[in-house]
């Protein structure tokens, strides 16, 4: 498994492709897409996050539901794994990572979603 991710999958005309750590959003509230391990981790470690899933979600013994666990927002109990657990189970799935750096007033931004571009809804 390569650290660089795999290749994106489905349309994705309203994000803008990040291939590296060293790219950012064009503007503020931009919409970002990546399958790039040191994206993702660095863009988490900035944040406090930590690797996680829900207990009990597990498949097959892998990790079920990925998250990302930041401090200071609670709700449900999430268990931390490793960032290795994360990407396996990410890369298995084929997962793209959505994103923003920063809201439109220029605060940092913690929003994220997995996606998986072969599922049907």
């Amino acid at each position: 498994m390569s650290a660089q991710g795999h290749d994106i999958q489905g349309e994705h005309a309203y994000q803008q492709v990040v291939t590296s750590p060293d790219e950012h959003e064009e503007r503020e509230g931009r919409s970002l897409i990546t399958t790039d391990h040191g994206v993702i981790r660095q863009w988490a470690e900035e944040r406090g996050a930590r690797p996680a899933t829900v207990p009990g979600s597990e498949y097959d013994g892998r990790p079920g539901r990925l998250l990302l666990d930041f401090p200071g927002y609670g709700g449900q109990d999430l268990q931390e794994i490793s960032w290795d657990d994360w990407f396996r189970t990410f890369e298995e799935r084929r997962l793209n990572f959505l994103y923003q750096e920063h809201k439109k007033d220029g605060t940092p931004s913690n929003f994220f979603r997995l996606e998986n571009p072969n599922r049907q809804d």
